[in-house]
Parts: structure tokens; sequence; C-alpha cells
């Protein structure tokens, strides 16, 4: 696999993935077929975009002393968010509730991005910090390439989830 040398700041590629991501749930919402093709990228994309912050980006705002609470919060909502994409990666479009459980995974989505691309959000707190965003976007740009090659290769594994504690849940049904 060859490795991009790519100048791209860690906060331009993860700005970069937002709008993908966006424009995936548009195309979601407005696709009359291939509509399973699209959730898998978004699964894809979301997956390996979260990867990258929580290895790579969050430890490195962490150490740079960034609001922890803040933090704290992107992890929950992209272990809240990984829920639902198993339940995609798992589904089929004409299942009950499969176009609901993307249209509240992109409501989830953009309450996310709004959070970490918000004047005080963790990008701004990033920007205004001592942190090396070039060689941090680097290392995040070359571990995207190997995730994404990876689980095109793969597929998709069973998503781990940081902060949650396995709760026992179980199914009832609907009274239709």
């Amino acid at each position: 696999m060859a490795i991009r040398k790519v100048k791209q700041n860690a906060i331009t590629l993860l700005k970069a993935d937002h709008r993908k991501v966006e424009e995936l749930f548009e195309k979601y919402e407005k696709a009359k077929g291939k509509k399973a093709e699209i959730a898998q990228q978004i699964c894809l994309e979301l997956t390996v975009h979260a990867t990258i912050e929580e290895e790579i980006f969050y430890p490195a705002c962490e150490e740079a002393g960034i609001e922890e609470d803040m933090i704290d919060e992107a992890f929950v909502e992209h272990d809240a968010a990984k829920v639902l994409i198993a339940e995609l990666r798992e589904g089929k479009p004409d299942e009950d509730f499969y176009d609901a459980k993307v249209k509240v995974l992109s409501e989830m989505i953009k309450h996310h991005v709004k959070e970490e691309e918000r004047r005080d959000g963790i990008f701004a707190q990033a920007s205004a910090s001592d942190m090396d965003l070039e060689a941090l976007g680097q290392q995040m740009t070359v571990r995207k390439d190997e995730l994404t090659a990876e689980f095109k290769a793969s597929g998709l594994p069973a998503p781990t989830t940081l902060t949650m504690k396995n709760a026992e849940i179980q199914r009832g049904q609907l009274a239709h």
C-alpha cells in the first residue's frame, strides 16, 4: 500500500470527513435504490473517522489540555453512533425502522459535528493549542488509509464501544 504524503492538518482532514458523511446522508435521503450501498458507505466512513479520532486525535487533545468534558462527550457520542452502525451493518433497507435508524444516526452525527466545529469546540481549542496539527494530520492520513483498505478488504469489524458498560438490554414488542 502506498503511503500518501499529504500536507493536511488534522482539523482539515476531520472537517473533510464531516462534509463527506453529510453528503452521503443527503444522498441516502434522496435515493430510490442502492440505499444499502450508501448506508454501508456511511458506516465505513464513520467507523474509520471515529477510529482515527479515538486512537490519535482525542488522545493528542487530552495531552494538550483540551477541555476534558468535551472529549468525554465526544467518546460517548461515538459509542451511541456505533450502536446504530451495528444495526445498519446487520440490517437491510426494506426492514422496519432501517430508514429511521439512518435518519437518527444522521441527526446524531450532525449534533456531534456541530459540537466539534463550534467556535469554542474541540477543533477551535486544538487550533489554539500548541498541538502539531500538520504532523497529527499526516499520522491520521496514514491510519485512515490503512483502516479503509483493511475494512474494504475484510469488511467492517463489530463496533467496539469505549464508554458503554454493556448494560443488559432486551428487545420488546411494538404494539401495532
